[in-house]
């Protein structure tokens, strides 16, 4: 019950872009169609996991036991670049055709704080390594469903008469806020959740 608690709160209640405002970047640059939304959000759920379970082999492996915790977030950027880098060069040789559905959107990965901070929160929050997965498939899931609706939206907006001050980006930021407000509406589930499952 406690990973269905990570997997809930990590989609809806703690949403890493509309609640921890991680991932921004992608969310307004790569969001002006659904497809290319859901594109995004395949490629960062598949470097999100890998990049969670290298990132703490290296920081239970590594760093701790050398006292080299300082050093986690330098360790971090240059793991999560190569990651990026190695997984663009095994799929371009193994599955040209999945390297073709996902390839404009791996160098931006590496760009994606959202990988960095998930990697960091997973230290942080003490989980185990299944825990970590959990919650970095989950957070990942969270950003494309989030990355998917704005797209939605924002498809849904270039048939509407929008006054011409906030044509553009300013619209799409008042969208993205309401976006973030409506998530808000989840916020205490999971305290309900740990009520319901004996876990407080």
């Amino acid at each position: 019950m406690e990973y269905v608690l990570i997997f809930i709160t990590a989609i809806f209640v703690n949403n890493i872009v509309l609640s921890q405002f991680l991932g921004i970047c992608p969310f307004l640059g790569v969001s002006k169609k659904i497809s290319t939304a859901s594109g995004m959000g395949a490629a960062v759920t598949f470097v999100l996991t890998l990049a969670t379970i290298v990132t703490y082999g290296i920081q239970k492996l590594v760093l701790d036991p050398n006292g080299l915790g300082y050093l986690q977030t330098i360790a971090f950027i240059l793991v999560i670049a190569a990651l990026v880098q190695m997984v663009e060069i095994i799929l371009k040789k193994v599955s040209p055709s999945l390297y073709q559905a996902l390839g404009v959107f791996l160098p931006l990965i590496t760009t994606n704080c959202c990988i960095l901070g998930v990697a960091i929160l997973v230290i942080q929050k003490d989980y185990s390594l299944l825990q970590g997965i959990v919650f970095a498939i989950s957070t990942a899931l969270g950003f494309a469903l989030a990355m998917i609706i704005f797209a939605g939206l924002r498809e849904q907006l270039q048939f509407s008469r929008v006054p011409k001050a906030v044509q553009g980006m300013p619209i799409a930021l008042i969208t993205a806020g309401l976006l973030a407000m409506a998530f808000m509406g989840f916020s205490g589930v999971d305290g309900g959740l740990k009520v319901l499952f004996g876990l407080e």
